[in-house]
């Protein structure tokens, strides 16, 4: 094999950021299954040297940011999300995107997606621990590519993303409401549900992600 054929024939490499919170080992598996290199690692050069990096959050905001500042992984995060390389953020990873959080007043995000995470609406079941059929609001989406007429995804949340830009949201769910379920900016995507635990629909997304990295 010559040299341009092994880089051709490589995988991806896909940085999964390890900052000590929950058991990540399902975003792992998913993201190995569809054909990346996945890397769960908490290595700040093995995530600048990926050709992708995905950042993933369970529980609470303010929680999953301090975890991030104390493992020391923040500055790495934010230039892997400037760098231009694909970028996913998922659940609490996604809200950490944002500036800020109803759900921890005074915690500062990583301002990725200027905008604010709000409550879901009164009246609804707190935490939306269910399945929902996406309304994709960006035609064009590249991850969304495998998709015919709808998408389920598997929701585990209490708040959403609400950004100050309304072309940042790609889709959304009803729930109580309009619900933002999915966002874009430039190289950085971003879901409120779990891909990882959605079935055929979220693997259909994890192999539309990995197919638009670039491999150097």
């Amino acid at each position: 094999m010559t040299a341009g054929e092994d880089r051709q024939a490589r995988r991806p490499v896909v940085a999964i950021v390890d900052y000590g919170i929950g058991n990540l080992r399902s975003a792992h598996k998913a993201i190995e299954k569809v054909g990346a290199d996945a890397r769960l690692t908490a290595d700040t050069v093995e995530i600048e040297k990926a050709d992708a990096v995905v950042l993933p959050g369970v529980g609470a905001f303010g929680a999953c940011m301090r975890a991030l500042h104390d493992s020391g992984l923040t500055a790495v995060v934010l230039d892997a999300a400037a760098s231009g390389r694909p970028f996913l953020g998922i659940c609490v990873g996604t809200q950490m995107l944002f500036d800020a959080s109803d759900e921890t007043p005074g915690v500062a995000g990583l301002g990725i997606l200027p905008g604010v995470v709000r409550w879901l609406p009164p009246g609804v079941k707190r935490p939306q621990m269910q399945w929902n059929r996406l309304t994709i609001t960006a035609a064009d989406e590249q991850i969304f590519s495998r998709f015919d007429d709808e998408a389920w995804m598997y929701f585990v949340h209490s708040l959403h993303g609400a950004p100050e830009d309304a072309g940042d949201v790609i889709a959304t769910v009803e729930y109580g409401g309009t619900i933002n379920a999915a966002f874009r900016r430039g190289s950085v995507l971003a879901t409120q549900f779990h891909p990882e635990k959605s079935a055929h629909d979220g693997l259909a997304l994890l192999t539309s992600f990995v197919e638009g990295i670039g491999v150097g």
